[in-house]
């Protein structure tokens, strides 16, 4: 049988256990960028291009008739070049190098910026065939950002390509 003492200590104990982690849940206030910043989020995941040749009649009639594919394709992928530009200084110069034992994964990038508020001209450009070249993708805008707001920058092949969200 429970005494009196003990379940009054225990009702002590775990109103202030609650009451430690109840304050620690709201205070200190955690901010993760000061009050008159925004962020951007470059974010990028991306297959690049491949270098396929068209195969001539001749090699095609040499090849058993399951086999007979019109392109040469290689499995490697290109490196991507990425360039990011803020109020005309560059913020990001890189080569993304395909991942994967075979360099036929996908190229990855992610960077976080923080800025003041207000208005920028942000410009993200992007070549997936080093080959080529120039930016096959281009996004060059002016943006307005709020105190506390967070931007993507992000890569959709099937939405034209470079787009901030």
């Amino acid at each position: 049988m429970l005494k009196p003492a003990a379940i009054v200590g225990q009702v002590i104990l775990y109103g202030a256990f609650a009451a430690f982690i109840g304050y620690f849940a709201t205070a200190p206030k955690y901010r993760q960028i000061p009050d008159d910043s925004a962020l951007i989020k470059l974010s990028i995941s991306h297959l690049g291009d491949r270098q396929c040749r068209k195969r001539t009649p001749e090699e095609l009639a040499k090849m058993p008739p399951n086999m007979r594919a019109p392109l040469d394709c290689p499995r490697e992928r290109s490196d991507i070049n990425l360039e990011a530009d803020l109020d005309g200084q560059p913020v990001l110069r890189t080569v993304l190098h395909p991942t994967g034992l075979y360099k036929d994964g996908v190229s990855t990038v992610y960077k976080r910026f923080e800025v003041k508020a207000g208005s920028h001209q942000l410009a993200v450009r992007m070549n997936d065939n080093l080959v080529k070249p120039g930016f096959n993708f281009v996004k060059e805008e002016a943006i307005t950002l709020q105190p506390g707001q967070v931007m993507v920058v992000d890569f959709n092949p099937d939405q034209g390509g470079l787009f901030f969200r």
